[in-house]
């Protein structure tokens, strides 16, 4: 098999990222990681050179495959590699067919970081997910004049249609847990978190761009993107996956969604306490718990600044999967998902979204170097020093 990590060009042409990664020290046990993840996507012909190069030039879209092609050996799929496109056939549990198109939102190769504000932020990068979104469904139909659409394909028609997307076009992407795919899948608002519209999550129907022209958002909330099964996706499956999978020293920051019937909590619990409640477990572990009450439930998240040694995390963790109501093909209802991957469903008559998310399930997580300023800039942002 290939090495993804030797460098096939000169210093200039290398992305910054794959840079770093080859030239320091520290990251010497998570090249290793990140290799194996490639097994069996470096067997396609006529491809695997054209991987290895976009890896180390344009980094992000690559890190992407190379995460999903793990996930589906972990999800007990085969890969038929044989096929050149989409970037995935996939052979399930059950020998249950589907195929996955990948893609990432991300920035142009010579752009550079700006500063937004949150609210524009979320607009652009939802924006761009829907964007991308809509890109892959015109290769599918055949838009564009493309002379093989994948609608075409023997091995595409009459399975599942999934595009696996993720969010890599600002350095703020990370942190945006699911509220932007949200808004474009479900057109959905991020949700009230006080006061007595509690829980309510308004509707947006459309987002304008830079030019004034309407996106349509909630693109599962009516059949104008049938042809697409289920979306999968992920702010955590990208470098930090690696580098946590690898156990070298590091700084974790996390957010996990909690919840729990109110009559399976212990008499006493502190954990399960309305409110916000900030704890040290030990040195460098820390944990804020946020929780709300419902009528039968407490939920809300805990999130986590510890070293990378307390953190634990599968591969799998922080996958969600978004399922199309109106499918032409819909995802198997059956598939055997592992207990750590989200599932997120759209009720057609009543409008909500149906959140499949098992307690404890990875929301969001980000790694720093471990350095007095990044843990002072942590403990002070969550509150545990002032």
């Amino acid at each position: 098999m290939l090495n993804l990590f030797t460098p096939r060009f000169r210093e200039e042409k290398l992305h910054n990222h794959f840079r770093l990664i080859s030239a320091d020290p520290d990251y010497a046990k998570v090249q290793p990681i990140i290799q194996s993840w490639a097994t069996g996507l470096l067997d396609r012909r006529g491809e695997n050179y054209k991987f290895v190069n976009e890896f180390q030039t344009t980094f992000n879209s690559s890190m992407w495959e190379l995460y999903l092609n793990r996930a589906l050996i972990d999800l007990g799929c085969s890969v038929d590699f044989s096929k050149s496109a989409p970037d995935f056939v996939v052979r399930g549990p059950g020998n249950y067919e589907f195929n996955i198109e990948a893609v990432v939102s991300d920035l142009p190769p010579t752009a550079k970081q700006k500063a937004f504000k949150n609210q524009d932020f979320k607009t652009r990068g939802a924006l761009k997910l829907a964007g991308k979104i809509r890109d892959k469904l015109d290769l599918y139909r055949g838009c564009n004049g493309k002379k093989h659409p994948y609608s075409s394909m023997s091995h595409v028609r009459g399975r599942p249609f999934t595009i696996a997307i993720a969010p890599f076009d600002s350095d703020l992407s990370l942190t945006q847990n699911n509220e932007l795919i949200n808004i474009v899948l479900f057109g959905l608002a991020p949700p009230v978190l006080e006061g007595p519209d509690l829980g309510k999550q308004n509707k947006i129907t459309s987002l304008l761009t830079p030019s004034g022209a309407p996106v349509k958002m909630g693109v599962f909330t009516n059949d104008s993107f049938k042809e697409i099964s289920a979306v999968f996706f992920s702010t955590v499956g990208t470098f930090g996956k690696a580098v946590i999978e690898s156990r070298i020293d590091r700084l974790v920051r996390a957010t996990r969604y909690r919840v729990i019937d109110k009559d399976k909590i212990a008499p006493g619990s502190k954990l399960w306490q309305v409110g916000a409640h900030r704890f040290q477990l030990a040195a460098l572990n820390y944990l804020l718990t946020l929780r709300r009450e419902s009528e039968h439930q407490i939920g809300g998240a805990d999130i986590l600044i510890q070293h990378s040694s307390f953190h634990r995390e599968t591969h799998l963790d922080g996958l969600q999967v978004y399922f199309n109501p109106y499918a032409e093909v819909p995802f198997d209802p059956n598939f055997p998902w592992p207990a750590e991957v989200a599932l997120n469903y759209y009720d057609v008559e009543s409008g909500e979204h149906i959140q499949a998310h098992p307690d404890g399930a990875l929301v969001s997580r980000q790694v720093y170097s471990i350095t007095p300023e990044y843990i002072q800039h942590l403990l002070n942002s969550y509150g545990f020093i002032r």
